[in-house]
């Protein structure tokens, strides 16, 4: 910064006759930098302020392979997937809540039904509420645990065998329903196993063909 040499030594006149260089050495008065002013009249590009303005075509953006589907064979169904991290997470979620909300209609419908000692509406409400929240809760985390288990073993299944069909989905459909009646005894685990494979059958089918 060069400034005029001024016996009173006024900071305003200083100011006033001082001129500024760019580092490229052309200089820049204090009259013709840009204002406040110039940027409210819209006299002044704000987009020249961007450190990436003027580069039009030449900027090269990322590309981010968040919404790729599983390129496994098989896995193009009506319902895409991106891993067994997004069959894990939705498949889960989805059949606790459904589970939550089945198990709440039936508590409903037992609370509302269950006889009662007295006739009286605050004995009824605190019936049903007692009811939903004893079968809701019960259902959507068995439908919640059976989903977790089934998705994983399902996952490790196709990634074992390369492939995602409906073979491999009632294998995980038996494996989860033993597991989950494993302690009641041989009988009921193949109950369920039978129960739960059929189920996976049918969902998979059902995928596949709509």
């Amino acid at each position: 910064m060069d400034s005029s040499s001024s016996s009173s030594h006024d900071p305003t006149e200083t100011l006033r006759n001082a001129t500024f260089a760019r580092s490229g050495g052309v200089p820049v008065s204090p009259e013709s930098a840009v204002t406040a002013s110039d940027l409210l009249l819209g006299q002044f590009d704000p987009t020249k302020l961007h450190p990436m303005a003027g580069l039009g075509d030449k900027l090269d953006y990322l590309l981010l392979d968040d919404d790729k589907t599983s390129d496994l064979p098989g896995s193009g169904t009506a319902i895409p997937s991106r891993g067994w991290s997004d069959d894990l997470c939705y498949g889960t979620g989805t059949m606790y809540l459904s589970g939550l909300a089945l198990g709440g209609v039936w508590g409903l419908r037992e609370g509302a039904r269950r006889p009662l000692a007295a006739s009286n509406s605050r004995l009824r409400i605190n019936s049903v509420l007692n009811s939903v929240t004893r079968r809701g809760t019960f259902i959507g985390n068995s439908a919640g645990v059976l989903a977790l288990v089934y998705n994983g073993i399902n996952s490790s299944i196709d990634g074992i065998r390369g492939r995602h069909d409906t073979v491999g989905s009632m294998a995980a459909g038996a494996l989860t329903g033993a597991l989950y009646k494993a302690t009641a005894g041989v009988r009921p685990a193949l109950a369920a196993a039978t129960f739960v494979s059929a189920l996976a059958g049918v969902w998979s089918y059902v995928k596949r063909s709509v």
